[in-house]
């Protein structure tokens, strides 16, 4: 590689990488997409110019990646501030406490309007950089980062457009209506036109084999994008919820990507019912969101086989106690396994509450949730938490994820709904 002509290509070669690295890491103010590219980033900006002003500013945005945990100071993938916040609001609305805690709904409603994405990527030619439009969207935590991701969107615009039916004494300012229809031109804009679901970060590409060449030994399917079941079940469930505040705007556009989302949750499913999960331990979440998703497009447990299907895979996962508990092996053998002893996990089970919950089963035979709902009560704390237990996480089926809040937010959720809908 020293000598002509492979020393011009390499040098061409490292050239065309520093520039889209420089320009990535301007993009995520230099944050980057995820710990990984950062650390990579970092070594090798300091092997370019280790008084080089990437570099520096690669150091000034290190704290975004510590956090202070029970047990000490950790290092984590990135910040999940904005997925964090909308699910736990939509978890205060469901209490149906919202003036008691008004308050917090207030600071999370200007932390969603202030955290969504107000410009996309520099430069006239986005499709030279690979990067796409971005305006409207949310991250997975700041504004900074840049990279928005389909289901954080989607739970943003949602948790929006449930704040602004409340009134401005209990949640503050509305959201601006031309933000929110960003949110929905996004959300559009990541569906495939050929099966119906949505991706995470780009517009799928319908080119599997490109996996072959994935070089990591611990992350599966990252070459190219694909469409998941968790991420279409929550834009089905904003766009649906952004239509009832707003039924002109894209009408016809936002029914014909319901319609298809619709047919690629159907399926997707996993003939005993339920569905993968990529983002949380595995078929439980995915079944929560392929029912949540069914259910607010007007699927019932009457018209529906698929949520007939998925109700009984929940039923019949049940726990002798009353509780829901997957491994994480369900994850890389894509095959459903329960916790050794079959012992209940919490934010699991209020994940088949909610799910049982949308699709009716307070109506038909609450004696499931009875069980379920006593043991969430009996498992929290005097503070209010709820006890810290099993990953419930995941990237790419080898890759587990500790969402410190999902075992607060979930089964407040859980609760919440249960209170509302068992007795109200």
């Amino acid at each position: 590689m020293r000598h002509w002509p492979l020393n011009k290509i390499r040098e061409k070669a490292l050239d065309k990488t520093i520039k889209h690295m420089r320009y990535q890491a301007e993009e995520a103010r230099y944050i980057t997409s995820g710990c990984v590219e950062k650390s990579l980033q970092m070594m090798c900006w300091w092997a370019h110019n280790p008084d080089g002003d990437e570099f520096k500013h690669h150091l000034a945005r290190l704290p975004d990646y510590l956090w202070l945990a029970e047990d000490g100071m950790k290092v984590q993938s990135f910040g999940s501030q904005a997925w964090d916040c909308a699910l736990a609001t939509q978890a205060v609305i469901a209490s149906g406490m919202v003036e008691e805690y008004g308050d917090c709904l207030n600071k999370a409603n200007f932390y969603l309007r202030e955290s969504q994405i107000k410009a996309n990527p520099k430069g006239n030619n986005l499709k030279s950089m690979y990067r796409h439009f971005t305006k409207g969207g949310w991250t997975f935590s700041d504004q900074d980062h840049g990279w928005i991701v389909s289901d954080c969107t989607a739970e943003a615009l949602n948790s929006l457009v449930l704040l602004s039916k409340l009134s401005t004494e209990v949640s503050g300012e509305k959201a601006d209506v031309e933000r929110l229809y960003e949110a929905v031109n996004v959300l559009l804009y990541l569906q495939s036109p050929q099966s119906g679901g949505f991706s995470v970060w780009e517009p799928p590409i319908p080119q599997s084999y490109l996996e072959v060449l994935n070089p990591s030994e611990l992350f599966a399917d990252i070459v190219v994008e694909k469409e998941l079941i968790e991420p279409t079940g929550s834009i089905i469930q904003a766009l649906v919820s952004f239509r009832t505040l707003h039924p002109q705007h894209r009408e016809k556009d936002i029914e014909i990507s319901i319609v298809k989302a619709l047919s690629f949750i159907e399926d997707r499913q996993w003939p005993d019912g339920s569905w993968y999960g990529n983002w949380g331990i595995c078929f439980v979440y995915g079944t929560f969101f392929a029912l949540r998703g069914l259910v607010a497009a007007g699927k019932t447990y009457e018209n529906s086989k698929a949520v007939r299907k998925g109700v009984n895979f929940l039923l019949s996962t049940q726990n002798e106690e009353g509780g829901w508990g997957e491994s994480l092996e369900s994850c890389p053998t894509m095959k459903y396994t329960p916790l050794d002893g079959n012992r209940t996990n919490f934010v699991q089970t209020s994940w088949a509450m909610l799910g049982l919950m949308y699709a009716g089963q307070a109506e038909r035979d609450p004696g499931p949730l009875h069980k379920a709902a006593k043991l969430l009560i009996n498992a929290q704390m005097d503070d209010g938490d709820f006890p810290q237990q099993e990953i419930v996480g995941v990237y790419s089926k080898n890759c587990m994820l500790h969402y410190a809040l999902f075992r607060s937010i979930f089964p407040m959720w859980a609760l919440g709904e249960y209170r509302n809908r068992v007795w109200p």
